[in-house]
């Protein structure tokens, strides 16, 4: 019988031997049918690059998790009858959920689709996630809000759920970004459902960040003119973060008594999210202050920042890990002794500032660069 730790390690295993089998072969027919990202003023890279490594996400996630749970159904845990069972009906939607944005983000890399249609769809993912009783009905003290009413919890997971996924879509700026941001994230919650006892949802993180590797290594350190080289594109942007949104409301139904130390669920689940979360926050406001429009995408993400700032892209990459990975730091060990409120407010702040002395070297860095002109 298999251990629930051996579980989790063989669900991470076998999900990035698939994907670093998949990979290779999309890379190999994305060159030979032209599958290329588009080239234009606001990309970063240089020279043909595949944008289907989002196509090995899916596939590779779904077959380990159903593999093991098949074995050990078969071959004698009987403890993984009773998760399953109160796991069924969540994990069932969240699949449909998650097929359905990674069908509308293969056909937006393939031939394109109109952002109103991927809207609606990600409404439709969001109706299911809600539908399965899988819906914020708790704030645990955010806001000063706690247990909340079933039709304004609905209406609060809808908006998390669209949130969340644009988000983790928007943020894929620079290689590496948004897949390393999902893989601390998806760890994260992996280790928490693991100590929490929610080991379906343990594998299914497990799987997850096991996917996302292989992708990393290419996507980082692969080389475009040797043909290594591919982008999750939308069909991996919209499937990860469909995921980790899911894993996040989870998180909010964990029952904080099977926790060690008294953490606060809501503090949980928001930290590894926020990174992408905020910076679409400052880019939207960026926007509608300069009077642009706010759907139309531009440079002025935080790793555009950075870039402006003199740094390369595996330095800003590094940079933009560290600070997430600081974030979730800070806030676990503070989420028992501070009020959730308070701690959001300061994680703000420190974002704000942070941006603002971004903003303040970038505009040095312009004058010097100007002056060197003129002289």
């Amino acid at each position: 019988m298999i251990d629930w730790l051996s579980n989790d390690i063989l669900a991470f295993a076998i999900a990035l031997v698939l994907a670093g089998i998949i990979i290779p072969q999309i890379l190999l027919i994305a060159f030979r049918k032209k599958l290329f990202d588009d080239i234009d003023e606001r990309k970063i890279h240089k020279g043909v690059v595949p944008r289907l490594g989002g196509i090995a996400f899916l596939p590779s996630i779904l077959f380990s998790v159903a593999v093991i749970i098949g074995f050990n159904l078969k071959y004698g845990n009987p403890a993984l009858w009773t998760e399953v069972a109160l796991s069924t009906v969540p994990m069932y939607f969240m699949v449909c959920a998650v097929l359905l944005m990674f069908l509308v983000g293969m056909a937006d890399d393939l031939i394109g689709v109109r952002y109103m249609a991927k809207f609606i769809v990600q409404i439709i993912s969001a109706l299911l996630i809600v539908a399965s009783g899988m819906y914020i009905d708790d704030f645990y003290g955010f806001l000063w809000l706690n247990e909340l009413y079933a039709w304004f919890g609905c209406l609060v997971t809808i908006f998390a759920v669209v949130y969340v996924v644009n988000a983790i879509n928007l943020i894929d700026g620079i290689d590496g970004l948004a897949s390393g941001l999902s893989t601390v994230a998806l760890v994260f919650y992996a280790i928490l459902f693991y100590i929490s006892g929610e080991h379906v949802y343990s594998m299914l993180a497990s799987a997850a960040a096991g996917t996302l590797l292989p992708f990393f290594y290419y996507n980082v350190f692969g080389n475009a003119k040797k043909q290594k080289k591919i982008f999750m594109g939308d069909t991996g942007a919209l499937t990860t973060g469909m995921i980790m949104v899911f894993c996040a409301i989870a998180m909010l139904h964990i029952d904080s008594a099977t926790f060690t130390h008294e953490f606060n669920p809501m503090v949980m689940a928001l930290s590894p999210l926020i990174i992408p979360c905020f910076d679409v926050v400052r880019v939207y406001l960026h926007r509608v202050r300069r009077h642009r429009n706010p759907f139309l995408p531009d440079k002025c993400h935080i790793h555009h920042k950075l870039l402006a700032l003199g740094l390369n892209q595996r330095t800003a990459l590094i940079v933009i890990m560290i600070w997430a990975a600081a974030f979730i730091v800070v806030n676990v060990a503070l989420s028992s002794e501070v009020n959730p409120t308070a701690l959001i407010a300061f994680d703000v702040i420190v974002w704000t500032i942070a941006n603002m002395l971004l903003t303040r070297g970038i505009r040095k860095r312009e004058a010097k660069l100007n002056q060197h002109l003129f002289d």
